[in-house]
């Protein structure tokens, strides 16, 4: 196993050493004070002109924001020039749409650049760019700096676009307007920012961009499927909410949920460079087998959920996945060079998977008081609670042998990936083949 890395304990967000050598972080200071200040301005107003339309609950989650955004923005510096930058240009959008929804087709930068549509199509292609770059990364630092730096405008333009995306619904009338986290295309764009968002994070946080290419595998899979639903459903536009979503609810367990998933499909992506780590010196293809037939699994996932038939479209992406995956093993000794230390993907991966938990622990409890809301009871063995409640026990079943046993190394990486599977099915597979109160609609 490779030495520990100095840069575990390295957050590069304003920490500092203190005499016994314990890493502290700086105290608040006149930036987060500001911060805070433009948080709670933009909070003030937004309850003297909209307070009409929003209930108890919504203004509540509004107030609440400002502190836990303001404690967010101390913890991770770059979070806040984000929330700024994207603060900053969806409010323009937002004035140069003037009340009309039709100036998107108008207005140049509403049409190529501004519209939720626009912004979520640029997000998807800088992710896309932004994976190639990290593979190049192995041979070239510049293209590793590049992937981030495209990782960033990714996350930038996506946000931006669920934010106008939000407002566009308003402006298509009052009973259209809700936030954007309603359906797969709009949850599939939550999932890619979350899971880039956290991935990020870690970068900075361990000092390594080599695990970028790994997770941004999952997200560029999230971008293909997002276009394929898009062009193929036409799922960009915006809908009216069933009634069973027009809760309050929905707007704090949906994205409790994708930190969950987010979170989990990192752990299991580090899982993967764990994996082909440990086994960079091993000859025997029979041994890599499982790891290959894991990998495949993931990429076969979204061609086995096309219920009418094979598509091509998921034909065509199983192959390249396959190739893919094929691939990173037969280099896996170059690349296992440059991956950190067993013990920062063992980190890495614990860490994803803790928070994953928590976030995914609050959505069910969220659900069950939705669920109770909804239908009149907190629990009825609906196929998606079902699977719901196996993803929990099997992420709380790894957090438990890893606290009281020290789950570590293979089996822990091993199964996050079969983790993945696990999520994956109760996300999309569940809403394929079971029918049930939480199918509102069909792929």
């Amino acid at each position: 196993m490779n030495e520990p890395s100095a840069a575990v304990a390295n957050d590069w967000d304003d920490l500092s050493e203190s005499g016994d050598g314990r890493i502290e972080r700086g105290r608040p200071d006149w930036t987060d004070a500001l911060f805070f200040l433009f948080l709670a301005i933009g909070a003030g107003f937004a309850l003297n002109q909209y307070s009409q339309s929003m209930d108890v609950y919504e203004k509540t989650i509004l107030v609440l924001a400002v502190p836990s955004l303001t404690w967010l923005g101390w913890l991770w510096r770059p979070l806040r020039t984000l929330m700024v930058a994207m603060a900053i240009a969806a409010l323009f959008a937002i004035w140069l749409y003037q009340r009309d929804l039709a100036r998107a087709e108008q207005v140049f930068l509403l049409k190529y650049l501004l519209s939720s549509q626009s912004a979520i199509l640029w997000m998807s292609v800088l992710f896309v760019i932004a994976t190639f770059c990290y593979w190049a990364g192995f041979v070239s630092t510049t293209a590793a700096w590049l992937g981030t730096a495209l990782t960033w405008g990714a996350v930038f333009a996506g946000s931006t676009g669920m934010l106008v995306r939000w407002r566009e619904g308003h402006l298509m009338g009052p009973d259209l307007g809700h936030i954007p986290v309603s359906n797969l295309y709009e949850v599939f764009v939550l999932f890619a920012l979350v899971t880039s968002l956290f991935y990020l994070y870690y970068e900075r946080r361990y000092g390594t961009r080599a695990l970028g290419g790994f997770v941004m595998l999952v997200v560029t899979s999230s971008v293909v499927f997002l276009l394929w639903y898009s062009f193929t459903r036409e799922a960009y536009q915006i809908q009216p909410l069933v009634p069973a979503l027009k809760s309050w609810w929905m707007k704090i367990h949906v994205p409790a949920n994708f930190i969950g998933y987010g979170t989990f499909s990192l752990a299991a992506m580090v899982g993967f460079a764990y994996l082909v780590k440990q086994h960079a010196q091993t000859k025997s293809w029979l041994k890599l087998a499982p790891l290959f037939i894991l990998g495949v699994l993931l990429a076969a996932e979204p061609m086995v959920f096309r219920t009418e038939g094979l598509s091509a479209t998921w034909m065509i992406y199983f192959g390249i996945g396959a190739v893919i995956v094929g691939t990173i093993l037969l280099f896996r000794a170059q690349i296992a060079a440059r991956l950190p230390s067993f013990e920062v993907l063992d980190d890495i991966m614990y860490r994803a998977i803790a928070i994953g938990f928590a976030f995914f622990t609050v959505a069910t409890i969220l659900g069950a008081l939705w669920a109770a809301d909804a239908w009149g009871a907190y629990w009825q063995w609906d196929p998606k609670e079902t699977w719901a409640l196996i993803v929990w026990l099997n992420y709380a079943a790894w957090l438990h042998l890893r606290l009281m046993k020290g789950l570590r190394g293979t089996m822990a990486a091993y199964w996050a990936l079969v983790g993945l599977l696990v999520t994956c099915f109760a996300f999309l597979g569940v809403n394929m083949f079971l029918s049930g109160l939480h199918s509102y609609g069909a792929l």
